[in-house]
């Protein structure tokens, strides 16, 4: 059922995989560093179009130029704002929700996690004009919550499955000695639940601030004002009609990519066993 580990396949496929390995590596690395390279190069350099090649001078200033240059640090500040919220929100209205589908047994309970699911197969792009009339109705168009709210509602079906999962593998007889004891339903739910799936929130918490963080549609969708923009929609608006200052955009990724790697490593130990939780038995 599971691949066999690549210690005991066959010889052949044994130095296949050593020699594509790195290969693949490299060429899912170039772009990368490319972008690393192009943000320390200077405007004559790429002028001359030296891409790929190494810089001729180290432009390191281009990093704090994009701060001087562009509302950089305003948009840092958006995006903040808005992940961290939309971050909590989905992650709490999961925990609670999951909890209830996978312990609680009542009509519609099959229909309700079905909903959530399905939910997750709707593509995005139709929800665009729908949910900018919604924003617009409701006045919070062109302003923070108006992502954040969607961001929530969107993420929380994905949110719901992944809780509802591992809370489901949760022993029952665990909480029914707490209820027989009379524990209330919110200190089960809080002290014996919450800290038992403390990986698998920590693994939703990293995947849920990256796809917010790295969101692109909706922040063109949802918002206009520099004053609201997040950094991946503000480091798109450095690209002017006639000149684009390449070394300023390729800075800004750099920098904008940098807050997800941080919260992985941050909670690396966590991401990775709620990835892994329940894996193995025994």
């Amino acid at each position: 059922m599971f691949p066999r580990p690549i210690q005991k396949a066959s010889p052949f496929a044994n130095v296949s995989y050593r020699i594509a390995l790195p290969i693949a590596l490299i060429v899912w690395l170039l772009p990368m560093a490319s972008v690393m390279l192009t943000s320390v190069r200077s405007i004559e350099d790429i002028n001359r179009g030296n891409y790929w090649g190494w810089p001729s001078s180290w432009e390191f200033a281009n990093y704090l130029v994009i701060f001087d240059a562009t509302p950089m640090a305003q948009f840092f500040l958006n995006s903040l704002i808005i992940t961290l919220p939309a971050v909590v929100g989905s992650v709490a209205l999961a925990s609670l929700a999951g909890y209830a589908l996978a312990k609680y047994k009542f009509l519609g309970n099959i229909w309700i996690f079905a909903i959530f699911v399905g939910g997750n197969f709707v593509p995005f792009q139709i929800l665009m004009i729908p949910v900018r009339d919604m924003a617009l109705w409701t006045g919070v168009y062109d302003t923070h919550m108006a992502l954040i709210l969607f961001h929530v509602a969107f993420q929380t079906g994905f949110c719901t499955l992944f809780m509802r999962n591992f809370i489901s593998g949760l022993p029952n007889a665990l909480i029914e000695s707490a209820r027989v004891e009379g524990v209330s339903e919110y200190k089960i739910f809080w002290y014996i639940v919450l800290p038992l799936v403390r990986p698998a929130l920590a693994a939703l918490a990293v995947l849920i601030f990256t796809f917010v963080w790295n969101d692109y549609f909706w922040s063109l969708i949802l918002v206009q004002s520099d004053s609201v923009k997040p950094i991946t929609a503000g480091i798109s608006a450095l690209r002017g009609q006639w000149l684009a200052s390449w070394q300023l955009i390729s800075a800004g990724a750099v920098l904008a990519a940098l807050p997800p790697v941080a919260m992985f490593f941050l909670l690396q130990k966590h991401f990775i066993a709620g990835l892994t939780l329940g894996a193995t038995k025994g």
